[in-house]
C-alpha cells in the first residue's frame, strides 16, 4: 500500500487523491497534504493567513478566559458569547485543514493526528457552544474554547514552518534555472551573428559565445579554444581547457576565449535541466520519516474514542435503569471529559517548543536549521560523506612554495609572476595576487598583455617579456615563470585542507559514523586527501547525478547519510541525502538545497549538529511521554472510575480537572524542554574534551 508522501500514513490504491509527477504517481491522504506536496507555494500563503486568523484571536480567548474576570462583561453568559466568536474563525477557517485530514482518515480506516485534532476540538467546540446557548441545562459545566482555539493555533503553526521548508527547496531548484542567460549569440547560415532568445534554440543550432559569459546550451565546440569554469558540475575551482571536437554543458561559464558551439541539447534534455529535474525528483522522493505525533494518534484515536463511548454508554444505560433523571447529561460528561482529557495539547507543544530550542541553540553556535524535521533524520546519520573542493578544502587554491631560479629571491619570482597575472581572473591567478599582497609585494605595471587558455598568460613588465605558464612538474598545481623565455621560478599551489577537517573526522569515527569523500577531482587528489584526513571511502571524477546515486547506493545498504556541500554540483546530493548540510561560504543554490547551514564553514560544528539532532529527537519523545502519561492516567478519571468513592458529583467538576490535566500535561513538555541545552552542551563539551584535546579556535557551545 503507497504512503503519503507529506505525512507518512497508509493511503489505498485506488484513492481518488494522487498526482502525477515526473512519471511517478504519489498519492495523498488529504487535499491538504495533496496541495502540499504540489503547491507548496501556494500551500504557504494559505496556511500563513489562517495561522494570522488563528494567532490573532488565540491569544486574546486565552486572556479573556483567565484573565477577565465574568463581571467585566456583565455576566459569564455574554463572556462564553464573546469567547464562542472569537473560536468560530479559528475553528472553522484556521482548522478547516484539520478536518480533511480527519475525514480522509476515516474513509481509509485509520488514524491520524488530524483525527486527534478534530475529534478532541470539535467535541470541546461544540460542548462549550451548547453550554453557552444552554446555560444551567448542565450542572457544574464550564466552556473550552480556549483549549480548542489553542490547540488548532500550536498543530497548525508546526505545518507552517514545515511547508516553509519544501518551498526553499523548490526555490533552490528554480535559482539553477536562472544560470541560463535569456539571449545567446545565434549565428546564421549566412555566418551573421544576431541575439535570439535561448528558448528559440534548436539541436544543430550554431551559436557564439564570448569569454566571461555562460554557456547557454549543451554542445560541440566547432571553432575556439577557451578554458571553461566547470565548477557547477565537478565542484573544482579550476578551469578545464576546452578546444574543437570537445562538448561543453549548459551552465558552465567560457572564461578566456571566444567558442564556436553546435548546439546538441537544449530546453528540458539540457546538463543544467536535468539537474534541475534530478533535485525536484530528490526533494519528493526523500524518504519522509513518519511523524512520531501520528504514529501515537493510529494508536491512541481508537482507544480515546473506545473509552470515551464505553463511559458514556455505560453511565446512561446504568443510571436510566436506575431511574436517575440526568442520566443522559452525565453520560454527555463522561464522553466530553474522556475526550477533553485526552485532547493532543501538549502532544502539540511537544515537538515545536524543543525544535525551538533546539534552533536557538544550534543558530548560537552558527549553525542555520533550515529544516526542522531534518534533525529525525540527523539523530540516525551513520555515514556522513563529503564534497572535497570548498567543504573539507579550502576553496580556492593557496600558494605553498615559491622556488627561485639562479640569484633571484623568491619574492622576486613571485612579484613577476602577480605583475601579469593581475590582468586575469583565473584561480591560479588569484591566488598568485593574494599570496603576494600577503607579502606587501605591490604589482608592477604591465603591457600587451596575452592570456592563451590551458596555457597561460604573457606580458611585457618593466621591459621584459614575463611568462606564467602551466608546468609539467607532477606534484599537484605547478606554474612556471619566465621572463624573456628563460625560467626564472616554479610556484607550487595547491587546495588547502580545512583546520577543522581531521579533528572532525575523527569525532566522527568515535560516534560511529562511517566517512567517505565523493568529488569531480581526480582519484589521485581525493586519494591524498582522504589519506591524510582518514577516510574510509573515495568516489572520485563523479558528476552531480553520480554523486546522488552513490548517497543513493549507501542508503539501500541502510545507511542514513549525511552529505556536506558547497557547490551547485551538490545540489542533487544535498537533496537526495537524508540530512544536506551546506557551506556557509558555498553557492546560494546549495545553501537553499541544505537542510542545515555551516554559517561559519567550520566542520567541527557538524559533531555539534548530530549531538543536537539526537538530544532533540529524545527530547520530543521524552515531552510526549509526559503528555500521554497525564493524559492516559486522567482517562480512567473522566470515564466515572472514581464515582464509588466520591459520587455522582464528581461530573460537576470533571472538566475542570480535565483543564488543570492539559495546563499540568503542558507545563511539564515546557520545563522537560527547557532542559535541552543543557544536555547538548554537556554532550559537546564530553565529545570535545575526549581523546584529542580540542583546538584553540574550537567555539565552545554556548
Amino acid at each position: 500500500m503507497p504512503t503519503d508522501p507529506v505525512c507518512g500514513m497508509f493511503v489505498p490504491e485506488d484513492s481518488d487523491l494522487f498526482s502525477v509527477i515526473d512519471g511517478q504517481t504519489y498519492y495523498f491522504c488529504s487535499k491538504t497534504c495533496q496541495e502540499k506536496y504540489s503547491s507548496p507555494e501556494k500551500e504557504a500563503r494559505n496556511l500563513k493567513r489562517k495561522l494570522v486568523v488563528a494567532w490573532s484571536l488565540a491569544i486574546p480567548i486565552l486572556l479573556i478566559n483567565y484573565v477577565v474576570p465574568a463581571s467585566f462583561f456583565s455576566g459569564t453568559f455574554l463572556k462564553d458569547v464573546v469567547l464562542f466568536a472569537m473560536t468560530l474563525p479559528v475553528q472553522f477557517y484556521s482548522g478547516l485543514g484539520f478536518y480533511n485530514g480527519a475525514y480522509h482518515a476515516i474513509k481509509s480506516k485509520s488514524g491520524n493526528m488530524d483525527l486527534l485534532i478534530s475529534m478532541g476540538t470539535l467535541t470541546a467546540f461544540i460542548f462549550s457552544t451548547y453550554v453557552t446557548f444552554q446555560p444551567g441545562s448542565i450542572p457544574g459545566s464550564e466552556v473550552f474554547f480556549d483549549a480548542s482555539a489553542f490547540i488548532i493555533t500550536l498543530i497548525l503553526t508546526g505545518n507552517f514552518v514545515e511547508n516553509v521548508t519544501k518551498t526553499r527547496a523548490n526555490r533552490a531548484a528554480s535559482k539553477l534555472l536562472k544560470l541560463i542567460p535569456n539571449t545567446v549569440h545565434y549565428i546564421s547560415e549566412t555566418g551573421e551573428v544576431l541575439d535570439k532568445k535561448t528558448e528559440e534554440i534548436m539541436v544543430d543550432d550554431r551559436i557564439l559565445v564570448k569569454p566571461g559569459e555562460t554557456i547557454p546550451a549543451d554542445g560541440i565546440i566547432f571553432e575556439g579554444r577557451s578554458e571553461i569554469d566547470e565548477s557547477m558540475l565537478t565542484g573544482e575551482q579550476e578551469p578545464v581547457l576546452r578546444t574543437t571536437d570537445h562538448e561543453v554543458s549548459s551552465g558552465t561559464s567560457n572564461l578566456n576565449g571566444v567558442l564556436k558551439i553546435r548546439v546538441t541539447r537544449t530546453g528540458k534534455n539540457s546538463t543544467v535541466s536535468q539537474i534541475y529535474e534530478l533535485i525536484q525528483r530528490a526533494i519528493s522522493g526523500r524518504a519522509k520519516v513518519q511523524r512520531i505525533a501520528d504514529v501515537f494518534s493510529s494508536i491512541f484515536v481508537p482507544v480515546v474514542i473506545a473509552a470515551a463511548l464505553t463511559a458514556s454508554l455505560f453511565w446512561y444505560f446504568y443510571l436510566t435503569s436506575t431511574g436517575y433523571g440526568l442520566s443522559l447529561e452525565i453520560a454527555i460528561l463522561a464522553f466530553v471529559s474522556v475526550v477533553v482529557v485526552a485532547c493532543p495539547c501538549a502532544i502539540g507543544l511537544a515537538g515545536p517548543i524543543t525544535l525551538l530550542i533546539s534552533s536557538n541553540k544550534a543558530s548560537e553556535n552558527g549553525i542555520i536549521i533550515k529544516n526542522t524535521s531534518a534533525l529525525d533524520r540527523l539523530s540516525k546519520v551513520n555515514r556522513a560523506v563529503f564534497d572535497k573542493t570548498g567543504t573539507l578544502t579550502e576553496p580556492d587554491p593557496v600558494i605553498t612554495e615559491v622556488i627561485p631560479e639562479g640569484s633571484l629571491s623568491k619574492e622576486e619570482v613571485l612579484s613577476k609572476a602577480a605583475s601579469v597575472e593581475s590582468a586575469s581572473n583565473h584561480p591560479i591567478a588569484r591566488a598568485i595576487i593574494a599570496e603576494a599582497g600577503k607579502l606587501g609585494l605591490v604589482p608592477v605595471s604591465s603591457m600587451e598583455i596575452k592570456e592563451i587558455p590551458g596555457i597561460g598568460i604573457s606580458g611585457m613588465v618593466e621591459g621584459k617579456e614575463i611568462k606564467v605558464t602551466r608546468s609539467s612538474i607532477a606534484g599537484g598545481s605547478v606554474v612556471s615563470v619566465q621572463s624573456q623565455g628563460e625560467e626564472i621560478g616554479i610556484i607550487r599551489l595547491s587546495y588547502k585542507v580545512r583546520e577543522s577537517a581531521k579533528w572532525t573526522i575523527s569525532r566522527m569515527k568515535d560516534m560511529g559514523i562511517r566517512t567517505a569523500i565523493v568529488t569531480g577531482d581526480s582519484r589521485s587528489e581525493a586519494e591524498r586527501i582522504a589519506q591524510e584526513l582518514g577516510i574510509d571511502d573515495v568516489h572520485a571524477e563523479v558528476l552531480p547525478s553520480e554523486k546522488a546515486e552513490i548517497i543513493k547506493a549507501y542508503q539501500m545498504k541502510g545507511d542514513f547519510v549525511m552529505y556536506t556541500g558547497d557547490g551547485i554540483n551538490d545540489t542533487v546530493a544535498l537533496e537526495t541525502a537524508d540530512v544536506g548540510i551546506a557551506m556557509g561560504s558555498g553557492t546560494d543554490i546549495a545553501r537553499e538545497s541544505g537542510d542545515i547551514v555551516l554559517l561559519n564553514n567550520d566542520l567541527r560544528q557538524l559533531v555539534l549538529t548530530k549531538i543536537l539532532g539526537e538530544k532533540t529527537i529524545v527530547k520530543i519523545k521524552q515531552n510526549i511521554g509526559w503528555a500521554v502519561g497525564y493524559n492516559s492516567a486522567l482517562i480512567p478519571v473522566a470515564g466515572g472510575i472514581l464515582v464509588p468513592f466520591f459520587g455522582l458529583s464528581l461530573y460537576t467538576f470533571l472538566p475542570i480537572i480535565a483543564a488543570f490535566a492539559m495546563g499540568m500535561s503542558s507545563t511539564s513538555v515546557v520545563i522537560n524542554s527547557l532542559l535541552l541545552r543543557r544536555k547538548i552542551s554537556a554532550a559537546w563539551n564530553e565529545k570535545a574534551n575526549a581523546n584529542q584535546p580540542i583546538p584553540q579556535t574550537l567555539p565552545t557551545a554556548s
